[in-house]
């Protein structure tokens, strides 16, 4: 299958490209810098803004399928990283005639998510990172996931809990809408997209995503993914 992959250049993006290659996929790596992704068999990079229409159209034409890994950085000011581009990915499919989407959007997008003896998370981490924090990226994700169910394509939004590395895959788990846990690494993440891609199991639902085998270290966690990163 050849499969365009949204955000090829970012941490989870990277898994996914490895894992679909490694499967037999041809990849078309897309990502805004040019020159930020090595040349390998079966891989080929587009050079587009996934918010530019004209871009991404010209992007995906001859893919079967499209898996978008993009994200964006908390911020006090709106973002729209995550509804812009599932605008212009969606109309695209719809002019190539594309129908196999898989969206990453996150378990804070199921207003009932609450892991089960999560009390620290749920009752502090919750409230302070992602409803307060995380809460202009978090609603662009809801405004994402409403433009895709709007779609008649084959659509999966796909929703993990807190992500970390990792640099295998290991047991995870998934569920419809989201599953009861609070990490996922993004090995799993990748893994649980590219089975999907074919195993259609959660077609125009979403599926939750979690890691069951590792944990990560929470200080180190939140270093990574928050304060290194900016």
């Amino acid at each position: 299958m050849r499969i365009a992959v949204f955000g090829a250049n970012g941490p989870t993006g990277r898994h996914l490209t490895d894992q679909a290659l490694a499967a037999g996929h041809e990849v078309v790596a897309v990502t805004r810098r040019a020159g930020s992704l090595a040349e390998r068999p079966g891989l080929a990079v587009a050079v587009a803004d996934a918010t530019d229409p004209a871009a991404v159209d010209a992007a995906i034409g001859g893919t079967d399928a499209v898996l978008s890994a993009l994200g964006a950085r908390f911020s006090k000011e709106a973002i729209t990283t995550y509804s812009a581009s599932a605008t212009a990915i969606t109309g695209a499919m719809a002019r190539h005639g594309i129908k196999r989407l898989l969206a990453v959007s996150s378990s804070i997008a199921d207003p009932d998510w609450r892991p089960t003896g999560a009390h620290f998370f749920n009752h502090v981490l919750d409230p302070l990172v992602n409803r307060r924090l995380g809460r202009t990226l978090h609603e662009d994700m809801r405004r994402m996931e409403a433009v895709i169910r709007r779609t008649d394509l084959d659509w999966t939004l796909v929703r993990p809990s807190g992500l970390f590395e990792h640099p295998v895959v290991t047991d995870h788990h998934t569920a419809e809408n989201s599953a009861d846990g609070v990490f996922t690494a993004r090995a799993d993440l990748a893994a649980s997209m590219l089975r999907e891609l074919q195993g259609r199991r959660y077609v125009r639902t979403a599926m939750g995503v979690i890691t069951t085998e590792v944990k990560p270290n929470i200080a180190k966690l939140m270093w990574n993914e928050g304060v290194k990163k900016k």
